[in-house]
């Protein structure tokens, strides 16, 4: 029996660690062909290729590219395709969270919020769509605290961001949807990756995983399935959405 991506070609945004590198893994287990995309961390990217493509069920490739640029992303983009001769599925998971309050923000750190989490995604995805065909897969990533009642102050960029990334999505939903192309946003609670660790306390990490059900943040392993699945032909009635994967996170 054929596995559920067997045949599918899928370029993942900053998969060399945390959750990119877990939705690379899970792709080329259901039988994916995938594009590690990184920036700087060349050993631990080869690393997961050589791993996956021992494993046998899918293949794996990794690729250099600076994903806050345009250019990067196209050039991410270009070797994919050159790779492995098409693409089917385009996941964007390269994100950056810098927490700061209005006092502390800057026009770069406005601009650098707002390029990597939306522009390039954008321009990235207006240069794939000659690749993709019906049945095509695009994926955003966004956050469960856009629906945050009480969003934390220091998140402003980013929230700002990501709610960008979500009207984005409804948008393209209605494009792309008209090729037979889904387009939908993923949006998980706090993970344990390094980015969000990144500048907090271990108090303030706690502080997150008691607003679970659970009281645990989720892990990587947690949040790759959701987008096996909407990468599946069988979700391709699901387009335009933001799938809320939270473990129960602000409900």
């Amino acid at each position: 029996m054929a596995l559920d991506l067997s045949g599918k070609v899928a370029i993942v945004t900053g998969s060399a660690k945390g959750i990119g590198a877990s939705i690379a893994k899970r792709l080329a287990a259901d039988g994916a062909s995938v594009v590690i995309n990184y920036a700087s961390s060349a050993a631990v990217a080869e690393e997961l290729a050589n791993s996956i493509n021992a494993q046998g069920t899918g293949k794996a490739v990794a690729v250099r590219a600076d994903v806050s640029t345009i250019a990067g992303g196209k050039h991410l983009l270009e070797e994919g395709v050159k790779a492995f001769g098409k693409l089917d599925i385009l996941v964007f998971n390269a994100g950056l969270m810098k927490n700061d309050v209005l006092a502390n923000v800057s026009e770069k750190d406005f601009d650098d919020h707002f390029s990597i989490n939306v522009k390039v995604p954008l321009f990235v995805t207006q240069a794939a769509v000659p690749y993709l065909k019906p049945g095509g897969r695009v994926m955003f990533f966004s956050t469960s605290l856009t629906k945050n009642t009480a969003p934390p102050p220091n998140y402003l960029l980013y929230i700002s961001a990501k709610g960008a990334v979500e009207h984005l999505v409804r948008v393209l939903a209605k494009d792309l949807g008209a090729k037979g192309i889904t387009v939908n946003a993923i949006c998980p609670g706090p993970v344990d990756t390094d980015l969000f660790r990144n500048g907090k306390t271990e108090q303030q990490i706690q502080f997150f995983a008691n607003l679970h059900p659970q009281k645990r943040l989720a892990s990587p392993d947690e949040i790759a399935p959701i987008v096996a699945f909407l990468a599946r032909d069988e979700a391709g009635w699901i387009n335009g959405q933001k799938v809320y994967v939270n473990g129960g996170f602000n409900v």
